[in-house]
């Protein structure tokens, strides 16, 4: 069986540099191999991780489209052929990125296909980590139906805090399979405002912990540097100690 961990969140809490942290921290304990999954249009994953990439899933569903008529290769074969060919692999981890959103028009066709093909190249790895879009929208259409720990990236004000319950309560709503569900506040400056608090506890929303802003991270992100690889940083400690609470083998059981 696979681990799945999402990762959600409005744009600017840091949820892509805690997915290439978790990344990070199961390859460092051995958890591998692991799939690392760039789910959003606005893609970073691969700078965080310290990878390129050439090709992205969103060119194979084009060229898909493109094919029509053309009899010489099935639309499954096509898009199972360029999957392979757009996942860049690494030592401990391999990565995949989604690519832009479509265009005008509906390809649902398409993107069922796509789907389809991306789930069967999962059971490939026993550990996935998905950066999911910024913002609420893509819930919907989540790249894995099925998740073992979903997080649910917040800032520690309250508007933050408010999208993030936005999100918390969508996932129950749209019956998306999550075995365990957690909160991360990110980017706290002191302690958590008494009204924070109050909302996390009256939502009964998990807290899994809390992450210190750092300007350590905002440097080496600014200086184009891959912020997963970073050791002695508070926000990375804290960080990794929330997944060493989390992302355990029993999680998933």
């Amino acid at each position: 069986m696979s681990m799945i961990i999402g990762m959600a969140g409005k744009g600017g809490t840091g949820k892509t540099t805690l997915a290439g942290l978790a990344v990070r921290y199961l390859a460092k304990i051995g958890k591998v191999p692991i799939l690392a999954v760039d789910a959003d249009s606005n893609a970073n994953l691969a700078d965080v991780l310290g990878m390129t990439y050439d090709h992205t899933l969103s060119e194979a569903r084009e060229e898909m489209k493109s094919s029509v008529g053309n009899v010489s290769i099935t639309k499954d074969t096509l898009i199972e052929m360029r999957t392979q060919e757009a996942i860049v692999e690494g030592d401990d981890f391999d990565l995949v990125v989604m690519g832009q959103p479509e265009g005008s028009g509906c390809y649902c066709a398409a993107n069922s296909i796509l789907a389809a093909v991306l789930e069967k190249t999962l059971d490939n790895y026993p550990y996935q980590v998905i950066d999911n879009e910024a913002g609420m929208e893509h819930i919907s259409r989540l790249t894995a139906r099925y998740m073992d720990i979903f997080f649910v990236i917040s800032d520690a004000s309250r508007r933050g805090l408010t999208a993030a319950l936005r999100i918390w309560k969508l996932v129950d709503e749209l019956k998306i399979r999550i075995k365990h569900k957690y909160l991360i506040v990110n980017r706290v400056r002191g302690d958590l405002s008494d009204e924070v608090k109050g909302i996390i506890q009256k939502e009964n929303m998990e807290l899994a912990g809390v992450i210190p802003d750092d300007s350590v991270i905002y440097d080496t992100d600014q200086n184009g540097e891959p912020t997963s690889f970073l050791k002695d940083s508070p926000a990375v400690k804290a960080a990794l100690d929330i997944f060493q609470k989390t992302l355990v083998e029993d999680k998933a059981a």
